[in-house]
C-alpha cells in the first residue's frame, strides 16, 4: 500500500520530466444561421473555463473542405499532462453541453500530433496569425521515404527564410504529415515576387533538376495531401 500511494505522488514529476511537444486540436462548426451567437457563447467558454494548461487558440478556416470552422489547439503540453486532462469538470460540460453545443452541427476532426523540432524551422510556439496547413498521407510502408522528402524541403525553408513547424499525427486517423507554414509577414509571401517558385528555389538548394526527381520520390511516397488557409481569431480564444 505504501508503495502504491508513493508512486500515485511520483505520477505529476514523471509528467513533468515529458517532453511538452504535443497538441490536441479539434474543428467545430456553427449552425449558419447561429454564427454572432455561437461565437459570443464560445468565446465565453473558452476565456472561463479554458485556462492554464487548458488555454485554447482559435483559428477560422478560411479554405478547403472545412471553410467556415473553426479550429481550436490545445497545448503544448506532455502525453502525461494530456493523459490527465478529464473533462474539466462538471460546471465546464454543463456550460457547454448548455450554451455552446446547441448552436453548432457538431465536431469535425479531432487528433493529436507531436511537434518534430528536426523537421521544423521554427520554434514550436513561435506562432503567427496567418497559416497554411499542407496535410500530406505516406502510402503505407513509405513514412521514412516521406520523412526524407520532409527533410529535403527544409533545406529549400531555410534558403528561403520559411518559418514552418512539422508535425506528426498521432493515432488520430490516417498516418500523416502536417507542415504549418507560419505566415510571418502575412499573405505577401504567397506573391511571386515576395519569393521565388518553389521548383526554382528546390534546384537552387539540391541542384539542376533536382526539382524533377523530387516530384518522381514524392508520387512514390505519398498517397495524397491538401491544403488549407487559417486566420487566428484571439477574440475567440484564451486570454
Amino acid at each position: 500500500m505504501r508503495k502504491i500511494l508513493m508512486l500515485c505522488l511520483l505520477i505529476p514529476f514523471f509528467s513533468a520530466g515529458q517532453t511538452k511537444n504535443v497538441v490536441n486540436s479539434f474543428r467545430i462548426f456553427s449552425k449558419p444561421d447561429k454564427q454572432a451567437e455561437f461565437e459570443k457563447a464560445f468565446a465565453a467558454h473558452a476565456q472561463k473555463y479554458h485556462t492554464g494548461n487548458w488555454k485554447w487558440r482559435v483559428f477560422e478556416i478560411q479554405t478547403g473542405p472545412d471553410a467556415g470552422g473553426f479550429h481550436v489547439v490545445e497545448g503544448p503540453l506532455s502525453w502525461g499532462e494530456f493523459d490527465t486532462r478529464g473533462d474539466l469538470g462538471n460546471e465546464h460540460m454543463a456550460d457547454w453541453n448548455k450554451n455552446v453545443s446547441p448552436l453548432t452541427t457538431g465536431m469535425g476532426t479531432q487528433s493529436y500530433a507531436t511537434f518534430n523540432a528536426d523537421l521544423s524551422t521554427v520554434q514550436m510556439t513561435d506562432y503567427s496569425d496567418k497559416i497554411i496547413i499542407n496535410h500530406m498521407y505516406p502510402k503505407p510502408g513509405m513514412i521514412n521515404g516521406t520523412t526524407d522528402l520532409i527533410k529535403k524541403l527544409k533545406k529549400v525553408w531555410v534558403a528561403g527564410n520559411e518559418t514552418v513547424a512539422v508535425y506528426s499525427v498521432v493515432a488520430s486517423g490516417e498516418p500523416q504529415y502536417l507542415t504549418v507554414s507560419r505566415l510571418k509577414s502575412g499573405l505577401q509571401e504567397l506573391d511571386p515576387s515576395f519569393r521565388k517558385p518553389l521548383p526554382e528555389r528546390y534546384d537552387a538548394s539540391h541542384g539542376e533538376g533536382a526539382w524533377d526527381y523530387y516530384l518522381a520520390d514524392y508520387a512514390k511516397n505519398v498517397e495524397r495531401r491538401w491544403s488549407e488557409m487559417l486566420f487566428l481569431r484571439a477574440d475567440l480564444g484564451s486570454k
